[in-house]
């Protein structure tokens, strides 16, 4: 019995040895690769305090049954259906109480979540280049006439709005800003066929303006159907359209880019 007992101590022991060891182990360290510190990118930072904000959406329910939705397809921002099978169809309007109650509700989001003020909102709307310094205004609205003109894409007018700043409001401080007006027939058609309210976008512009620094930018509004890859189908966008579309923006920047470069 004695023998048992000492055996059993001896396996304590070495059970509290062998543990001991394991603890004061150091595991040798593993040669890492530090990666160079990226660029901080403004619009991917992470809110700087840990609690979010606390805010109260409207009542869905209340919405849903107020009168300005009556016949409305629920949910009300869409209903995802195909072109009508006549062109030029124009859809209902939607009431200016549906889209304030739908604004209200995306409100919270845009300013206490993603802390989006109204010019954070209108840069994301907006695709714009530096021009390269030396370059004046007059050259850079002549290369950007000269490029449209080389790709057969049709000037269709302009706003001096700079000239009614001073003609009209008297203010001979204002910068420089102008807006140049372009259009591609073909393609502007075909997107009236399946959509006729997409007449407010057109034709497509091109700003010029001179900021606030005397820097010279050249910039329109930002669409690119990339953003609806894969969805095409579902939003009525043929292949031959989605090809024209593409090329209309690949346009719009080549004269953009040769406007800022002063290119000829």
């Amino acid at each position: 019995m004695r023998h048992n007992m000492f055996r059993h101590l001896a396996a304590i022991l070495g059970c509290l040895t062998a543990l001991t060891a394991q603890a004061q182990y150091v595991a040798p360290a593993v040669p890492t690769v530090q990666a160079a510190p990226a660029a901080i990118n403004p619009y991917l930072q992470m809110m700087p305090v840990p609690v979010l904000p606390v805010f109260t959406l409207p009542n869905l329910g209340d919405i849903t049954n107020s009168l300005p939705l009556a016949g409305m397809p629920i949910p009300f921002i869409g209903s995802l259906q195909q072109a009508p099978t006549k062109p030029y169809t124009m859809r209902p309007g939607i009431p200016q109480q549906t889209k304030k109650q739908m604004m209200q509700m995306m409100m919270p989001i845009m300013s206490n979540v993603m802390r989006m003020s109204m010019p954070d909102a209108m840069n994301w709307f907006s695709y714009k280049v530096k021009v390269k310094k030396g370059l004046t205004f007059d050259e850079v609205v002549e290369s950007m006439m000269l490029r449209a003109n080389k790709l057969n894409f049709k000037y269709v007018g302009n706003n001096l709005m700079w000239k009614d700043f001073r003609a009209v409001l008297g203010d001979m401080d204002a910068p420089r800003v102008e807006v140049h007006s372009f259009c591609d027939i073909a393609v502007g058609r075909d997107l009236l066929k399946i959509s006729p309210e997409f007449l407010v976008f057109l034709p497509c512009r091109i700003a010029v303006m001179e900021d606030g620094n005397k820097d010279i930018w050249v910039m329109m509004l930002d669409w690119n159907l990339d953003w609806v890859g894969g969805y095409e189908n579902q939003m009525g966008i043929s292949p031959e359209l989605s090809k024209g579309a593409i090329d209309v923006r690949n346009k719009m920047e080549e004269i953009m880019l040769a406007g800022a470069n002063g290119e000829l």
